[in-house]
């Protein structure tokens, strides 16, 4: 009787030290990533008309800043524990008749003032602390040109 007691001593003495370890872990996990929307970005015609895009004359990015921190990251000193991507939108968010036809978007963006631009699908590792983030959209139509009108289109920045 006293060796069942033992064992079960010892089962319960090795559940509460693995409890132990396990939550301060999940604890350490959690973590934020803030995106502060800056500047919206403006997008012009080419002389054609079938590109409209910010970096076209006249054009200009979007901005947002990043503040990524993590608890986990910390304490391991690791130095990617958050990514950053800003896709292209499939279509316009609003566009006059035949302005979304036959349209492709794409989209690049800048981290920290960087010359490079990224794809906006491809992530890029971030570090803890605070990012600039500037945002380029393209949209060509293929063939014709865009029709008079107005035009919006909205670009997701994410921080996962």
């Amino acid at each position: 009787m006293k060796r069942k007691r033992r064992e079960n001593s010892c089962a319960l003495l090795g559940v509460a030290a693995l409890a132990g370890f396990c939550l301060p872990a999940q604890a350490a996990i959690i973590g934020t990533c803030t995106i502060m929307i800056g500047a919206s970005g403006t997008m012009k015609s080419n002389p054609a008309i079938n590109i409209f895009g910010s970096k076209q004359a006249g054009g200009s990015s979007a901005g947002a800043t990043i503040t990524a921190n993590s608890t986990l990251c910390s304490i391991l000193n690791l130095l990617d524990c958050y990514s950053v991507s800003a896709p292209a939108p499939i279509a316009f968010t609003s566009a006059p008749s035949g302005g979304d036809t036959n349209v492709s978007f794409a989209s690049v963006f800048r981290l920290d003032g960087s010359g490079l631009d990224n794809p906006g699908g491809s992530a890029q590792k971030l570090t803890n602390g605070t990012h600039t983030v500037q945002v380029d959209l393209t949209a060509t139509k293929s063939p014709g040109i865009f029709p008079a009108g107005s035009y919006q289109a909205q670009v997701t920045v994410r921080c996962e």
